[in-house]
């Protein structure tokens, strides 16, 4: 027996989750251009501030772009599957 699924379950298309990442990187590429411009405008010990924010987002906007990706997908966990009555151990081995 099939699985039926309703259409309000189905996950984004590609293209809609690809749009979705793209914008998700895109504003935090942004973030990290005002940092870098504010790193010539702060004086003294505060240029620290924005420096490490420009150094530390490209990771973090890949991050948050991967997750994000992840979850529109609609993958299922591990524990959310069950094996059918047949694939359980017991009866591979030949045990009740």
């Amino acid at each position: 027996m099939s699985k039926q699924q309703s259409i309000t379950s189905l996950p984004r298309s590609p293209e809609d989750d690809r749009r979705a990442r793209m914008r998700n990187y895109s504003i935090t590429m942004g973030i990290r251009l005002v940092c870098i411009f504010v790193c010539f405008l702060v004086p003294g010990y505060w240029v620290i501030l924005p420096a490490i924010g420009a150094v530390v987002l490209p990771y973090v906007a890949v991050v948050i772009a991967n997750v994000s990706g992840a979850k529109a997908t609609g993958l299922v966990s591990p524990d959310q599957l069950a094996l059918p009555a047949a694939q359980t151990p017991e009866h591979r081995d030949g045990r009740e």
